[in-house]
């Protein structure tokens, strides 16, 4: 399958309406995070049945689709990329985390990021250097910021909060709030597993968190606790 086929068949299930709602929900005005980003209006369910469908495209065709100037063609990419990763053979899973971090130009919003960076990025380095996250982690580029903290939601699921912690240390002054929110949802993440690892890691921060990074830390604490944190009485 081309690029330029999954693109026709794609593009068959366009809703203009949903197109619309989508400008607004991914935030494409001018300024906003996702400015210009164009839309087909798919919904993601669909989207991801084709990705199934065209999981056996080439590496080299996924890329070209992944370049598209629609959100939703760079979306089944991405799902394509994911499902291809899952069981590859090591030299596979290689191209395609590399085809992944060579491409995050046009991983370029968040739905993009969360649909993915744990699935490629983090099981590829989960017995490797994780030093690329940390160079993610202190890009100028907002969506690598994200990757580089997404991507440790792989490591968190196996009982590994290290990096997650680390990189939540250095994200924590980031100047976006959805750096704010994805930080915090993973240290939500950790806490719901080790509350212990997550609340030592509040009580040295919480008062310098970003009220939105913190609010997500702690949604899932018990009230009384939630409470001290929002009042500075911990």
């Amino acid at each position: 399958m081309t690029a330029r086929a999954i693109s026709k068949a794609l593009r068959e299930l366009a809703n203009p309406d949903i197109a619309e709602h989508s400008k607004r929900f991914f935030k494409t005005g001018k300024g906003e995070y996702g400015e210009g980003d164009k839309f087909l209006g798919i919904r993601v369910p669909l989207i991801r049945r084709q990705a199934k469908q065209f999981r056996d495209t080439s590496l080299a065709e996924v890329g070209k689709l992944l370049e598209s100037g629609y959100h939703e063609e760079r979306l089944c990419a991405v799902l394509i990329l994911v499902l291809q990763f899952d069981g590859a053979a090591e030299q596979q899973k290689k191209a395609i985390y590399e085809l992944y971090l060579s491409s995050t130009a046009y991983v370029n919003n968040w739905d993009l990021v969360d649909s993915s960076a744990h699935l490629i990025v983090g099981p590829y380095l989960e017995r490797r250097s994780r030093r690329r996250l940390y160079k993610l982690a202190r890009s100028t580029d907002l969506w690598e910021r994200r990757i580089a903290i997404m991507a440790t939601y792989h490591f968190i699921r196996n009982g590994d909060f290290d990096d997650t912690l680390a990189l939540a240390e250095l994200l924590l002054h980031d100047d976006h709030d959805l750096i704010h929110k994805a930080v915090g949802w993973m240290l939500r993440e950790v806490g719901n597993r080790d509350r212990r690892a997550e609340e030592d890691f509040l009580e040295s921060h919480y008062r310098e968190m970003p009220r939105t990074m913190l609010r997500y830390a702690i949604e899932k604490l018990p009230e009384r606790r939630r409470q001290a944190y929002l009042k500075g009485r911990v």
